[in-house]
């Protein structure tokens, strides 16, 4: 079942690309996160959002 809603859209492509992954151990993180949930990390990054070909 395809979205056809422009706000729908937008916001599970928000849900989907911005969030933070702990380099150490590799969990999702809230994109407000300072620190990873899972081990406690402060070395989190932004997932990467580029369009692969």
């Amino acid at each position: 079942m395809p979205l056809r809603d422009a706000t729908l859209i937008q916001l599970a492509q928000k849900r989907r690309l911005y969030y933070k992954i702990c380099r150490e151990c590799g969990a999702k993180n809230a994109p407000t996160a300072e620190k990873c949930r899972k081990c406690r990390s402060y070395n989190l990054r932004w997932k990467k959002r580029e369009i692969k070909r």
